[in-house]
This record gives C-alpha cells, structure tokens and sequence, in this order.
C-alpha cells in the first residue's frame, strides 16, 4: 500500500531530519531500510527511536562490560526495571533515571514527571512501588536561576511522591559549579512483587488487541526524547513545550488500576508510555517480542483536536500506559480500567510482519518495519581521548594545615556540600506506608519487608569530583562506597542500578570519561560481587560548550536478613566505646577540605582498595549480625573529622572523646574503606578480634558521653560544644538559600 504524503508537513529532506536529531548517515541508512524516501511521521518515529535517550547509541559498546547476573538476579537489563530476589518468596524491582534537560528548563514538572516516570517503570513490571530515592546536584547557589531550580526540583519531588503515597527515603544533593548550566536530576523507585508475579514488555499473540490506557494524548512533551539528547544553548529555555505536564493523583489511579488488571491473567505485556511515547512503548514490545503491529490512530484518545499522527505518536504526555490483552479477553481488563475511572481504548493489534503500520482517516500514516528501528538501531563507538592534561590534573597537591582545626571543622560545616540536608527532605513524606525503619540522614534507609524478619536497604553514592580526575578510580569508588553504606546497617548487596550523566560523547574526551566510568565501575561490581540489574545514560549534560563533571550516579540495594539488630548512623548511648576501622594513608587528591577552604582541586582521587573493601563489608555485616555494635558510620567525603561530627548529631546530640594517630589535615584526609563503630564496652574485645580476624585494621579510639567533641591529635587538642557544632550544620542550608 502507497504511504501517503500529508501536504501540510514539513519537506523531509536531510535538512530537516537534521533539525529533528537525525544525521546525514542516519538519514541515508533510514531511507535505505525503507527503500524510498519516509514520510514526516516516519522520519519522527525513527528519529525518536534512534535518540541518544532512547537507543543508547554511544554507550551500548561499554554497557555490555557490566556484570549483570548473580545469585538473586531474575531480570536484568533490558526492561522497564530490574528484578531481583530477596527471600521469603519476594522480589524487589527497582531502577534509577535521569530527568536533567526537562528540570532545568521547568524545574518543578520536570522532577515531578521524573517521579512519576520512575514509579511507572517499576509497577509497569507487576511491582507495588514502596520507596523512591533521588541523587540531586545543583551548582552554586549564587549562580544565576539556582535558587529557582532548587526550589522547584525539591517542591516537585516532594508534590509527587506525597500525593502517589510513596516515601521518599533516601538520596543525596551535591552543590558545585560545574552544574550551573546543567543541574542533575536523578530519581530511583523500587517496589516488591510475589516471586510469580512479575510481568514484561514483550508483545506476543498475532490478533492480541493492544489497548491505551490512561490521560489522553495533548501535545506536551512532543521531542522531549530528542531534546534529551542534544546539548544546551541560549536559547534552551525556549524549550518548556517539551517539558511534560503530571499529575500523580491519575497515576495513582492508573497504579491501583495496573495492579488489578493485572490479577485477571488476560495481559500479555505491558509498558508505560515514557520518553517518546507511544513510539518507544509500541515499538519497543514489538521489537522485543519479534512480531509487528497494527495501530488505529483514529482511536487514540486525545485532549484537544486536530493532532496529527507524528504529535500522536511523539507525544510525551505524563501517566499514560500501553499493554497486549489476550484476544477475547479485553473486555475484563477494560472494565478493570473503567471501574477506576481511566481511559482505555483499543487502538490496534499484534501482527506477524514484523512491520508498524499506522492509520489515520483511513489513510497509512506510516508504515515501517520494527526491528532495524528497535534492537538494530545505530551503534556507534565514537573516538576516545585522554585529557591532554592529565598528568597536570594529578600532580600532588600542596595540602596547607589548618591553623584551627576546629574552625575548619565549623567551615565545612556550614558549606551547602556537608551542611545537613533535613529542609530538602522534610518536604518529602518518608514514613508513608509505614515500612520505613530508618529514613533520610544516614547511611542506608532501610525498609520493612512485611511479613518477615528482613529488611531492605538501599542507598546512592557517586563523587562527581573524584570521577572527574579519574573516573575509573571514582566509578570504582561509588560502588564501594555503596556496598559501605549497606555494610554500615548490615544489608548484603543484591543488585545495583546506575544513572550515567555525562557532558556531550562526540568529543573525544567525554567519551573517554564515559568509558573509563563504566569500567571503574565494573571493576567493583566485579570484586566485590554487585550485579547491574538495570540503569539509565544521561549524555550531551553540557551547556555552550561546557560539561558537568562526569557523574556516574549509582544505586545500590541490599538484604539485611534481620532487623533486631539494626544499629544508627549516629551515637546512641554514653559510654559506647569508638572504634575507628581501617587506615589512613593522607589522601587529598580531589578532596573536599582543599576544595571547600581553598578553592583547590587537585590530585588523583584516594586509591581504591577492593580487596580491603570487601574485608571491611564482611566485617561490618557480621557485627551487625551478631548485635555487637549500636553505632556504625562509614568515612567517605571529608575524612574521619566530618564523619566524627555526624555521629554526633543523632535524635539528640551526644559528644565524644577521642584520640587518634592524625594530625592536622589528615584529619580531613579521603582515605577510602574505612569506618566508625561504636559499641558497649563489654562487646568491645569481641570487636576488636572480628577485625583481626576479618583482616581490617582497628583501633580504639575513645568514648561517646558528655556535651564536647573532644579530640586529641598530633599533640593538640580540638574541643568544641556538639550543640553549637549541630547548629551551625543544621542551620547553613536554609541559611544559604536565604529562608
């Protein structure tokens, strides 16, 4: 059949698929697969579905370097999110995102429609969402719109979540100038599922009818996808069209409604319609499925009149979804959906020719064959290149002393980086649903999983400044911080979702840092036995030419077999006795201390040691297990003197006393794969020989107990009142913000 030119669409030409994100060759390599020239809703389909942020084009030929399969691993990379087992007949699905373009052009409906992404993501697998994380980096707060930014970015986080009646429990927020032009908004969900009770997105079943469900189409969001996949300019605020509109009490709706359906046993496959669409969600389950489908357009559901079938197909409007019933069997699931209230319509069905065609007033819209458009997209391995100063960039740095280490103490302190983060997540409601155990604050929240003895722990670390002076090194060094975290509430790793942000991967340089990441990366997960189950690339996080730092964001979840004995970040009893794990070795490439008190950024990050990683989260992990200790907080960022200080501030401050074989700086030293645990003094002996025994260094340090963080070192002595310490930390965020 003639595919039919509409003579109010634009020409397609080379020109214009170029202005619509498709190259010379891409354009060339579409008309060759189709054997003519495409028409416009064809060159959108294609240029939609061969998008950086739909194709992962750029970043295929890394990926494939991850580990992905393990013990617990029942789905990896591939679908809406990943699966894995957590005992007692449960799974845990979860996957991390990125949403950076659309909030920074409108930060509140791009973080709110992130959120709602997300969650969709994980109950379109069967899952009920039972927490959401988000991984959050703004640049300055005097840069220009960042106090806007921030404020929409956390309302919009804050308004979804609440309103869908999921926590947000964890996460973490970093400030630094490399994202005035690109802030980073990442969000993870994760939700539970019986063992047999997991659904994909694979269309199968020539004549299954495919249904839409949900909002009706408008013409929000239309290139939200391409948009996603090109660089910044001036005129990017002009943007806000492709920017999508939410609405989480529909999708709150539109979950209760998924769930239900999906009890009846009449889905086949089901998918949101996220980044473009009903092109991606369509195509994508034909694609996986190996099969071809037919769509009526005439019987999308749409919000205004007068769309076309490219606006019909790219449109990125929010809580919206796609599935495959089995034939005969629609109607149960659209009375499930008309019960709730929600739009359902059948729009077409599964075929064999492995084509896409598309009607529209009885006219082919278009017509395509699915896989050279899905699973044999482009791939590209596009040209590395070291920094050519790199050797500069790693040059030791001269590391001054502190004249007072308790003013830098205080200095650091009150830094946005350190300060506490309590004004951005107390606009997130974290005890909804009642699981939450321990919530935002501390190493790892920690969740209930109902019904059991166990709990689920998850946590999100990467240090963009490390990754940018070596993103091997800070790949390595995210993931070993995360296990860490776990290891820090007693939680053993069980998977691991990441969220890639990098600047633009056509400049030989980005692509390096990308490449090197992921293997950093790897190399952990590898060593320290975290399968990736799922993830996201965020590329082209530039504006005018100038990229943030790489920041490979990761998300890691574990298993704590046994809550009763979950210890806190913080002290909790006077007397406790201090043991600080591990050992310094007077690190400072890239560390917070230079970089904070004396704008200086030099160095190779701190060495990360995986087999001494390892060590370490065995030990922390029996010692949970086995009740010896109340208190367990790891050292990363800012050294043992700042991690010395948070563990003060708990539900009520507490002080200690301590004296340690650091002086001055070190005391500030990033030395990796270390930790402080605080115990009864009866249990303090067993302690010490888990660690001999486990190979990790330890040493008794002092006590908790009085008002004062006292500490002895090099001959000196640092006391300061915690109450004051607490104040200057808790106050310094809203403070720098101006409320």
């Amino acid at each position: 059949m003639t595919v039919l030119q509409k003579t109010a669409e634009p020409a397609v030409n080379a020109e214009t698929a170029r202005s619509i994100g498709l190259t010379e060759e891409e354009f060339e390599r579409l008309k060759k697969i189709l054997g003519r020239d495409p028409n416009w809703t064809e060159l959108g389909i294609t240029s939609a579905l061969w998008s950086e942020h739909c194709s992962y084009k750029s970043s295929k030929v890394y990926l494939k370097e991850f580990p992905t399969a393990g013990p617990h691993v029942l789905q990896g990379p591939g679908e809406n999110a990943g699966v894995v087992d957590v005992g007692h007949g449960w799974v845990a699905v979860f996957k991390m995102e990125s949403h950076n373009h659309p909030s920074f052009i409108e930060p509140y409906q791009g973080s709110m429609t992130g959120v709602g992404g997300i969650l969709r993501d994980v109950f379109t697998m069967g899952a009920r969402p039972i927490a959401c994380m988000d991984a959050l980096r703004f640049g300055e707060i005097d840069a220009p719109r960042m106090r806007f930014l921030i404020d929409g970015v956390v309302r919009g986080i804050g308004g979804y979540g609440n309103c869908m009646g999921i926590p947000t429990v964890g996460g973490e927020t970093g400030f630094h100038r490399c994202y005035d032009g690109n802030i980073l908004v990442n969000a993870f969900a994760l939700g539970i599922a019986r063992h047999d009770r997991i659904f994909h997105a694979r269309a199968s079943g020539a004549g299954n009818p495919v249904l839409y469900v949900g909002s009706r189409t408008g013409r929000d969001g239309i290139h939200g996808a391409t948009m996603a996949s090109e660089s910044f300019d001036k005129e990017s605020e002009q943007k806000r069209p492709t920017v999508q509109v939410g609405d989480p009490f529909t999708e709150k709706v539109l979950l209760e409604a998924c769930l239900e359906a999906m009890r009846t046993g009449a889905i086949v496959a089901i998918q949101d319609m996220g980044a473009a669409g009903l092109t991606s969600s369509t195509f994508e389950m034909a694609g996986r499925g190996g099969t071809g489908l037919h769509l009526d357009l005439d019987q999308v559901p749409l919000r205004q009149p007068g769309l076309t079938p490219y606006e019909m197909m790219l449109s990125e409007s929010q809580e919206r979804m796609v599935l495959v019933a089995k034939k005969g069997r629609e109607e149960e699931v659209e009375k499930v959906f008309r019960r709730w209230g929600l739009e359902v319509a059948d729009i077409g069905e599964i075929t064999t020719t492995g084509r896409a065609v598309l009607t529209w007033h009885g006219e082919m819209a278009a017509d395509v064959p699915i896989q050279p458009l899905t699973e044999e997209a482009p791939v590209y391995r596009r040209p590395v290149a070291e920094p050519t100063d790199l050797a500069a960039r790693w040059r030791a740095p001269e590391v001054p002393q502190p004249d007072d280490p308790r003013q830098a103490l205080e200095e650091l302190l009150a830094t946005p980086e350190f300060a506490s983060k309590r004004w951005i997540w107390q606009q997130y409601d974290h005890t909804v649903r009642t699981n939450t155990v321990q919530g935002p604050g501390g190493d790892a929240a920690v969740l209930l999983l109902k019904g059991t003895p166990s709990g689920l722990a998850m946590t999100c670390d990467v240090n963009p400044v490390y990754c940018y002076f070596d993103p091997r090194r800070g790949g390595a060094q995210a993931v070993a911080e995360a296990v860490r975290n776990l290891a820090c509430v007693g939680a053993e790793p069980v998977g691991l979702t990441d969220c890639l942000n990098f600047g633009n991967p056509e400049r030989p340089e980005i692509s390096w840092q990308f490449r090197e990441a992921v293997r950093g990366i790897s190399d952990a997960c590898r060593a320290l036995a975290v399968p990736v189950i799922s993830g996201n690339v965020s590329f082209y996080n530039e504006t005018e030419g100038q990229s943030i730092y790489p920041t490979p964001a990761v998300a890691m979840v574990g298993v704590i077999p046994n809550l009763s004995n979950l210890p806190n970040p913080w002290f909790q009893r006077e007397g406790d006795r201090i043991v600080l794990l591990g050992e310094d070795r007077s690190e400072f490439g890239g560390a917070a201390y230079l970089r904070l008190l004396y704008d200086l950024e030099q160095g190779r990050p701190p060495e990360v040691d995986l087999d001494a990683e390892l060590r370490l989260a065995r030990l922390l992990r029996g010692l949970v297990a086995r009740g010896l200790i109340h208190t367990a907080h790891d050292l990363s960022e800012g050294g043992f003197l700042i991690s010395l200080a948070e563990a003060c501030f708990g539900r009520r401050t507490l002080g200690a006393r301590v004296e340690v074989p650091l002086a001055g700086a070190d005391l500030f030293s990033e030395t990796q794969g270390r930790a402080l645990v605080a115990c009864a003094p009866a249990a303090l002996d067993r302690v010490l020989q888990a660690a001999e025994e486990a190979g990790v260094p330890a040493r008794e340090i002092g006590e908790t107990g009085g008002g004062e963080l006292v500490v002895k070192s090099g001959g000196e002595v640092l006391s300061a009142p915690v109450d004051r310490l607490h104040e200057i930390w808790s106050t310094a965020l809203p403070k720098a913000l101006g409320l």
